[in-house]
């Protein structure tokens, strides 16, 4: 996937212009290659990353690629960066390449994430005393299915994405059957029949996300010793590197590090993709046209070296 730079006033000539020297971009025609990871919160965070850096002057390309399957291209150099890592969700290989120095930490991505198992609001008038845990617990049979009945069915992530919350169940022996959801669409879909039906639901779900602007929602309160014990805690959310990066293309490196996407940002990006049809790079696109004062900063710190 390409997206061709825009003809805009280049980052290099518009920081000439305010009197500072230029950097001289881009530094190598290789291609800054991205990876759009399955989840649309991280496509918006590398897309817009990306296109920015095509307006500097920089071939970049996009590849579909699972986060945790990532760490290893990373560590080759087989792309460049990855634009979103939810630290409590990144298994053993990100903080073993982190250590050994086969990849590198560009700083945090900006969005103020959390995750946790979440339920449709209705579900407190089915199950009274939630968020509490042992109301939930003793509440096992009203989120079942005729399918898991007596056991309550817990819609999972899709599998490729871990099943903290499923090992946690399975380990722990919740009255509860894992069902992994085929996807975030399938995610979505289901809280937004669940919500229409007043249909029993809990699952496993994350913010920043536009949905949870459309419903109001609660989140089960986990005792805190297995929040730690599965990593479910807070998550920090950055960026990470090839080691190479620096080396190659120092100011787009700059650049990187300094880039920042807060919730509301994102949420909005969000929408527009999932729920009203419309395409990654337009969107993106778009708002870099209209929101020149929010990342030109990033660039021009960048091009004069810091």
């Amino acid at each position: 996937m390409r997206v061709l730079a825009k003809p805009l006033l280049g980052a290099a000539l518009a920081f000439a212009m305010a009197g500072g020297a230029a950097a001289d971009v881009p530094e190598s025609e290789r291609p800054i290659r991205i990876p759009l990871h399955n989840w649309t919160g991280a496509q918006i965070s590398g897309a817009l990353g990306g296109q920015i850096l095509e307006r500097m002057g920089y071939n970049v390309e996009y590849v579909a690629l699972a986060a945790l399957a990532a760490a290893a291209a990373v560590a080759d150099g087989e792309v460049t960066y990855t634009p979103e890592i939810w630290d409590n969700n990144m298994g053993d290989r990100w903080p073993k390449l982190l250590e050994a120095g086969q990849a590198v930490d560009m700083g945090d991505v900006g969005i103020d994430g959390r995750e946790g198992w979440l339920y449709p609001r209705h579900m407190e008038e089915m199950c009274p005393g939630l968020p509490d845990w042992d109301a939930f617990l003793g509440c096992a049979e009203t989120f079942s299915t005729a399918e898991t009945f007596p056991s309550g069915r817990f819609l999972d992530y899709p599998s490729e994405w871990q099943s903290r919350a499923g090992d946690l169940i399975r380990k722990e022996g919740l009255p509860f059957d894992v069902v992994p959801a085929g996807s975030e669409g399938s995610l979505v879909a289901e809280l937004n029949s669940a919500v229409e039906r007043q249909a029993p639901l809990v699952m496993m779900f994350w913010a920043p996300h536009w949905v949870l602007f459309q419903h109001e929602y609660g989140w089960v309160d986990i005792p805190d010793d297995l929040v730690t014990e599965y990593s479910l805690q807070k998550p920090r959310i950055f960026k990470i590197g090839w080691p190479g990066i620096d080396d190659e293309w120092p100011v787009a490196a700059r650049f990187l590090r300094n880039f920042r996407i807060d919730n509301k940002t994102q949420e909005l990006l969000m929408g527009q993709i999932d729920n009203e049809g419309r395409d990654l790079l337009e969107v993106t696109d778009e708002w870099l046209d209209d929101n020149p004062d929010v990342w030109q900063p990033m660039v021009d710190a960048a091009m004069a070296g810091s």
